[in-house]
């Protein structure tokens, strides 16, 4: 029988997406602390590894910011077909968008295609604590004044789940960890003004056309502040981004040790008895 291929579900509205982004520049004052924060960590990661990369790529929506913390690479849009040539870069960073991609495997792929051999991949989007609260407040809200659920904030992956999609897009040495922020705002209503401001309205396919009833946004805000409060009197969000790093194979890279080839035992090492359970061989 011949294998069915499957096409991602639709999660993105890029059209909705693309005007979301584009308001959000016009405004003259974008939000975009969160990407200098990931800019500022890629920095230091990069930093960290011992090797020079002379061919960069970076995919966002955001070139000026980008350009910026990196003036020697070459600004990639957010698309779900990148701009990226095979073998042309050896790093290749996806900044912060992944996150509104159908297929985020589908992304990863591009970029190892697009990396030289030993070449390094680094991306960073959001994780699945990203506004857990805003999420919860606009779900109990809308449940209790409209009787239903609609699609509000894009859903987001965990760390474990995010790092094995580095695994099927075909990169060795696969690393996944998270950073969390908690940004203290006024009320639910300053925060939502925040994300239009980032260009991170909702944006889903499967949203609910037309404006929100405001009586479902004030009790959304009244259940907000009553469950998310500091002590400060302001509300607390939290924005957990997860970075993957990988690396496109090469020869010359660390490969594991065959089952049963070791030459020493752990138990010898660590100075203690070896323990046959019952059964084992």
């Amino acid at each position: 029988m011949r294998a069915q291929m499957t096409t991602p579900p639709i999660l993105a509205d890029r059209q909705a997406l693309e005007r979301n982004r584009a308001r959000a520049a016009r405004s003259g004052a974008p939000a975009l602390f969160l990407q200098r924060a990931a800019a500022s960590e890629i920095q230091e990661r990069l930093a960290s590894v011992n090797k020079e990369f002379n061919a960069p790529a970076v995919v966002s929506p955001w070139p000026e910011l980008w350009r910026a913390a990196f003036p020697a690479a070459r600004i990639v849009p957010d698309k779900n077909v990148l701009g990226l040539s095979e073998r042309s870069h050896d790093l290749v960073i996806h900044a912060l968008c992944m996150h509104w991609s159908d297929d985020p495997v589908g992304q990863m792929a591009q970029a190892r295609r697009a990396l030289r051999p030993d070449g390094l991949f680094l991306g960073a989007l959001f994780g699945e604590r990203t506004l857990a609260e805003l999420r919860a407040s606009l779900a109990e809200a809308e449940a209790a004044i409209s009787g239903g659920l609609s699609p509000r904030v894009a859903p987001m992956g965990g760390i474990g789940d995010l790092g094995g999609l580095l695994q099927r897009a075909g990169f060795s040495l696969p690393v996944a960890d998270s950073r969390s922020m908690d940004v203290a705002y006024g009320s639910a209503f300053d925060l939502m003004r925040d994300l239009r401001a980032m260009g991170e309205a909702n944006a889903l396919a499967g949203r609910r056309r037309g404006f929100t009833r405001r009586a479902v946004l004030a009790e959304a805000a009244r259940r907000y502040a009553r469950a998310f409060a500091r002590p400060d009197g302001r509300i607390a969000a939290t924005f957990e981004i997860v970075y993957l790093t990988g690396w496109a194979p090469d020869a010359s890279q660390p490969r594991p040790l065959r089952p049963g080839s070791a030459k020493a035992r752990l138990a010898d090492a660590l100075g203690i008895d070896e323990i046959t359970l019952a059964g084992g061989a």
